[in-house]
């Protein structure tokens, strides 16, 4: 299991910092972002071979499983 950011919404943040740079602003004073989207993966194949059960409304829940 897996719970972190979105690596495609960070690309799109790190795309607007780059449009407000190139459009003339100064990087010091562009604020900090925090992440916004969460993933939670799941592997179902690897939870297997570990021999731990992942209950359904966590699979339901998931952004993502893998079989």
């Amino acid at each position: 299991m897996s719970y972190g950011t979105s690596i495609p919404d960070i690309y799109r943040q790190v795309g607007v910092y780059c449009g407000q740079i190139l459009k003339g602003a100064k990087p010091a004073d562009l604020p900090v972002l925090q992440p916004t989207k969460f993933e939670l993966v799941i592997n179902l194949k690897t939870a297997k071979s570990l021999g731990v059960t992942v209950p359904q409304t966590l699979q339901v829940a998931a952004d993502e499983v893998i079989e």
